[in-house]
């Protein structure tokens, strides 16, 4: 299974250009980023029961990274290589050709049970925004929180309070089922932030603060899976630590379809 990942990562750059349509991202996240191949992929196409990967839009403050939104980064190489290794690799039915790119307040969130957000040291939902999060999160909904570190976590920390008034972010355990929804998981120390290299930490949120129950959010906390999954084909950061970042990608979308 790992050789096989491995050989997956190695060639996900061969995905298919196809249109986007209704994202300005700038220009961001089309793949241009390095010199890698431009990918572009079909946005907010109508619902049709697959597998969708959904990720979170949002306005910040004080707004670009490297030319484009702050919910951008990594968009949209990342997805399109994780949901190539996702089909090939689980029975889950994903579409590989487009994404959602949604607000927390857009009511199509909710045809879709798990989103990724990244960045949210500079994300401030709105009332409206904040409200339908916790609707959805409440109704069965998974966040993922990927790529942010220590000076994003007190912002994070205050807007989910907002969010969910009585939740609190917990470690989750090395022993939780998201750790072993697909893969075993194991290699805890081998995480690491592709950018300075701090070993990244898994925080959550679940129902009633009790880690026996649902887990609801999922934070990388100094991590960034992400840009593993975006370079994977490039050859930026070894193939290992690219692995480790699929499979815990591939983990979280198994467990979040199936509780």
């Amino acid at each position: 299974m790992t050789r096989t990942l491995l050989a997956l990562a190695l060639v996900a750059g061969t995905l298919p250009v196809v249109a986007q349509r209704g994202i300005d991202d700038g220009g961001f996240g089309r793949g241009r980023g390095r010199g890698a191949p431009e990918v572009i992929l079909a946005a907010n196409l109508p619902y049709s029961g697959l597998f969708e990967f959904t990720r979170i839009r949002y306005a910040a403050a004080g707004g670009l990274m490297r030319g484009g939104p702050m919910w951008s980064h990594d968009y949209a190489r990342a997805e399109a290589n994780f949901t190539k290794i996702l089909v090939e690799l689980s029975t889950v039915r994903a579409r590989t050709e487009a994404s959602a790119v949604l607000g927390f307040d857009d009511p199509a969130l909710f045809d879709h049970t798990i989103a990724y957000i990244v960045e949210v040291g500079a994300w401030v939902p709105s009332a409206t925004e904040g409200e339908a999060l916790g609707r959805w999160l409440r109704r069965g909904g998974t966040l993922i929180v990927d790529d942010f570190r220590e000076q994003d976590w007190f912002n994070f920390e205050a807007q989910m309070k907002r969010v969910l008034p009585a939740a609190r972010l917990l470690e989750i355990p090395e022993e939780h089922p998201v750790f072993d929804a697909f893969y075993h998981f194991t290699d805890f120390d081998q995480v690491r932030h592709p950018y300075g290299g701090l070993q990244t930490q898994f925080w959550g949120i679940f129902e009633d603060n009790d880690v026996t129950k649902r887990l609801m959010v999922i934070a990388n906390y100094n991590g960034d899976i992400a840009e593993y999954w975006e370079f994977s084909d490039q050859g930026f950061f070894p193939i290992a630590y690219s692995n480790e970042a699929y499979k815990l990608g591939v983990n979280y979308i198994v467990y979040g379809l199936t509780r």
